[in-house]
């Protein structure tokens, strides 16, 4: 018998049938013997209209009252879920997330999970019940105030779960059959991955691969919780996360982001401390930062240009142009049409030339590159926005990522 944590996206748990439908596959792998916590997001597009429906009745910002309004689109969908798998002869409870025993931080619309302590679900595991969580939200301990994880939460909801309570594998149900060598809109050709390694996935998941929220990964990392990724809606193979894999790709897929902002500081004066009166303010607002590059000095000025998500970029700016006033700079420019661009692959760390490769390529395509970053096992391009779609299916040919993707 194994201890299972599932969890099902919006789309999965969209309307009465889907509810039907996840009930009976969650109520078949209780019968089978497993123990099964099922952590779920709101009623597909639920999310999307709280937030209309707030704009409309005010067009401030309420950052506690909002996340007391976007939690109750998981609660509906928890309490449905419970009771369609009650009405199959299968014994379930739903609790909420702080009733879950989810902690987080303070903050509210971004939280973080700092401690999970859950001896409801314990206790109703032991008594043989299936587990219903709200996902995407938990309660701080400092404030006792409910809070929510940000867009994809319910993916860390899952694995922060499995964690803590020593699950098995961690099952993320959703509208894809996995994870995919590239996004399958922009790349007809891309193939769905057998396995990919923590690291891979983790490195494509921050460069745009939606399919799995980073922090879910983390947790699968930090404690060695096996994720797998597929579809609810039907009963085909998906894909393993997990810490090792049979086989070290080159390049194990590629991924995009066009919702970043480039922001660049010119004229700063080079020296000690600059870039932290730059990048400390923004760490304070709680803007993620991305790619950093810095200009050769000349003439004791350098220029330092950086990317962010584009939600972010209005704050980004203003603290750029604080800090270019504070400095001496000669001003701030910002460029929103751009994309990051990314291939990833353990492989790279041992073999050479794969960064060259991605060069030509892109420069045989006519896709010119303004910025580049580069861990050991991913190379990063920010170019035109309106080069992705060709500039992906370039790459993905020249990787051979048009075969299959399992090396097979």
């Amino acid at each position: 018998m194994s201890l299972v944590v599932q969890k099902y996206g919006g789309t999965s748990v969209g309307d009465a049938s889907r509810i039907r439908d996840v009930a009976a596959r969650v109520a078949a792998r209780r019968k089978s013997g497993d123990d099964v916590v099922v952590i779920v997001s709101a009623m597909g597009d639920t999310t999307d209209d709280l937030l209309r429906l707030s704009a409309e009745v005010s067009p401030n910002e309420h950052p506690r009252e909002m996340d007391m309004l976007l939690t109750a689109g998981e609660r509906v969908a928890m309490a449905l879920l419970a009771m369609a798998i009650q009405d199959l002869g299968v014994e379930a409870v739903s609790f909420t997330g702080s009733q879950a025993g989810i902690l987080t931080d303070t903050t509210h619309g971004g939280a973080k999970i700092q401690d999970i302590r859950p001896f409801r679900v314990r206790e109703a595991l032991d008594a043989g019940q299936v587990v219903i969580v709200a996902g995407f939200q938990g309660v701080s301990p400092d404030t006792k105030e409910v809070t929510t994880l940000g867009r994809g939460g319910s993916d860390a909801t899952a694995a922060a779960m499995a964690a803590a309570l020593g699950g098995d594998v961690c099952e993320i149900y959703t509208d894809v059959d996995g994870v995919f060598t590239a996004d399958p809109r922009v790349v007809e050709s891309a193939r769905r991955i057998d396995e990919i390694s923590f690291d891979e996935m983790l490195e494509l998941a921050a460069a745009g691969a939606r399919v799995l929220m980073p922090r879910a990964v983390e947790f699968g990392k930090r404690f060695g919780v096996p994720i797998y990724v597929a579809s609810s809606f039907n009963d085909g193979p998906g894909t393993w996360v997990k810490e090792k894999t049979m086989e070290q790709a080159i390049v194990r897929g590629i991924a995009h982001d066009s919702a970043a902002t480039k922001i660049t500081v010119h004229g700063v004066p080079d020296r000690p401390g600059v870039a932290a009166a730059l990048f400390e303010p923004l760490a304070v607002e709680g803007v993620s930062v991305d790619m950093i590059v810095q200009n050769v000095s000349q003439s004791g000025i350098t220029d330092i240009s950086f990317t962010v998500p584009r939600e972010h970029a209005d704050v980004a700016r203003t603290v750029a142009e604080a800090m270019a006033s504070e400095v001496g700079a000669l001003g701030v420019d910002v460029t929103s049409k751009i994309a990051r661009l990314s291939i990833v692959g353990s492989g790279m760390r041992t073999e050479p030339g794969v960064a060259a490769t991605m060069f030509r390529e892109l420069a045989d395509e006519g896709v010119n590159i303004d910025m580049i970053s580069t861990s050991s096992i991913r190379v990063s391009c920010v170019i035109d926005e309106s080069d992705v779609d060709r500039a992906m299916q370039c790459l993905h040919r020249a990787f051979g990522l048009d075969g299959d993707a399992n090396g097979e």
